[in-house]
């Protein structure tokens, strides 16, 4: 069965907004990613337990903290980082989860060792804490390649990993070449690019061959909806390249209702059915 979640503070940024826009859609999963504008790195564990009951309370699942984990200059990776790391595990199990979405560091091409150390190092910080780290990959940080990517597989203990079609599409890769590592990944980001323009659009309207990546889907996989189709609030805290669009939407609950109706319909056309909370083919 294949599940939908979904980056929710990209439909709203209060709680009850994001909530509204799951159940919207027969959501039952979310990656919290921020609430109010407050990234979840920067929550405390009273909030994150707040947080927690409230979705709980309305049938909502936290199926991953989408952190910024690891989105920092390599050098900055110190012990008070790995402080930090420990935090917002602590956070993913007061929100019920043992997921942890994280990178592997902007300036640390050619420092593979350093980042294989640092990131095992976290690992362990995570897995104390009944926690496991799931890697995307994405622009500027060390596993932004298939090929990076490959050697954080075969380097790491204890992390998983998540794949992101569009992230690798805007480092220059081709679908065609990244997606055999999507056998190997967890479960799924969807999002979509135009190539040639670097237009973020709808899954299935760019070149990040998501009927393909479902192709790939196991038994059990979660598809994260994480749309960008919009501005919201807690973006350019955490990324600094520009967003470009191709089409233009009024709100960002228009842009997020969007987004899922994409990747629903790429997975009708891909043979799935709704079932329950999911969708079988």
């Amino acid at each position: 069965m294949i599940r939908l979640c979904a980056f929710s503070d990209e439909a709203a940024k209060d709680l009850a907004g994001q909530a509204d826009a799951l159940q919207r859609h027969a959501i039952s999963l979310t990656e919290l990613r921020s609430v109010d504008g407050k990234n979840v790195r920067d929550l405390t564990l009273r909030e994150g337990r707040q947080i927690g009951e409230y979705l709980s309370g309305r049938g909502i699942a936290v199926w991953s903290v989408g952190s910024p984990l690891g989105k920092v200059d390599l050098a900055a990776a110190d012990e008070k980082y790995l402080d930090v790391v420990s935090h917002v595990c602590e956070l993913a199990r007061e929100l019920g989860t043992d997921k942890v979405r994280a990178f592997s560091f902007f300036h640390a091409y050619g420092e593979r060792n350093r980042v294989l150390d640092v990131c095992n190092a976290m690992a362990e910080r995570a897995a104390a804490l009944g926690v496991t780290l799931y890697h995307e990959n994405e622009k500027e940080i060390y596993g932004d390649t298939a090929a990076r990517v490959r050697e954080l597989m075969a380097g790491l203990s204890g992390w998983k990993f998540v794949y992101d079609p569009a992230n690798f599409i805007q480092v220059g890769e081709r679908a065609e070449d990244t997606l055999p590592l999507a056998a190997k990944c967890d479960y799924f980001h969807i999002k979509d690019v135009v190539a040639a323009t670097g237009e973020l659009v709808p899954a299935g309207y760019g070149d990040g061959d998501i009927a393909g990546l479902i192709g790939y889907a196991k038994a059990d996989t979660v598809l994260t909806v994480e749309p960008h189709l919009a501005l919201f609030e807690g973006y350019a805290g955490i990324d600094h390249s520009e967003m470009k669009h191709k089409f233009v939407y009024h709100s960002r609950g228009e842009a997020f209702d969007a987004a899922v109706g994409a990747i629903k319909g790429v997975l009708e056309q891909c043979g799935y059915r709704v079932c329950g909370e999911g969708y079988v083919r």
